[in-house]
């Protein structure tokens, strides 16, 4: 079940307007290097998948993950209740997070998950049954439950500063210290 979002109105600072403030807002947050992820899964009448750079780890037992989708994105509605994949995109695949960003280029390699579509070739990728939903503002925030993973070798697809980057794969990687 999705949480409603707030009904009462976002205090206003006197003599202050909210479009350059919420810009600032959003610079410093961009300082803040992320991965970059599509969420996909099937639709009540398609396939859909969504770029995100909002998704992390929540807890290990259950093992947990969180994605932040934005209202305004078109499949959003449909997301509520259906299982998901998060794809962590390698640094070779950013036209694939242009393609489901709104840019759309080569129709992508979809691989038929036990739980959820995914896509072929990513960094790695958890398949999620739905966990829970909260109001997140303006975003949505999704919990799955982590049923299926895996990953492969290669550097990660990163994004600061309104661009793309690439963060480079670690010698070690921390299951190598466990």
């Amino acid at each position: 079940m999705i949480a409603k979002p707030r009904t009462e109105p976002v205090p206003v600072v006197p003599g202050r307007t909210t479009a350059p403030r919420a810009n600032h807002f959003r610079g410093s947050l961009g300082r803040f290097a992320t991965g970059v992820a599509i969420v996909t899964f099937d639709g009540v009448t398609k396939r859909h998948g969504i770029t995100v750079n909002s998704f992390t780890s929540v807890s290990m037992e259950p093992p947990l993950v969180l994605v932040s989708i934005a209202r305004t994105t078109k499949a959003h509605d449909e997301l509520a209740g259906r299982p998901f994949t998060v794809n962590i995109l390698g640094a070779e695949q950013r036209q694939l997070a242009m393609h489901f960003a709104g840019r759309p280029g080569p129709e992508p390699l979809w691989v038929e998950g036990e739980t959820a579509p995914r896509l072929s070739k990513v960094l790695a990728y958890f398949e999620c049954k739905p966990w829970a939903a909260y109001d997140g503002g303006d975003h949505t925030l999704y919990i799955g439950e982590v049923v299926d993973f895996n990953y492969r070798n290669g550097d990660a697809l990163a994004f600061a500063n309104s661009t793309f980057t690439t963060i480079p794969e670690s010698q070690l990687g921390m299951e190598d210290l466990l």
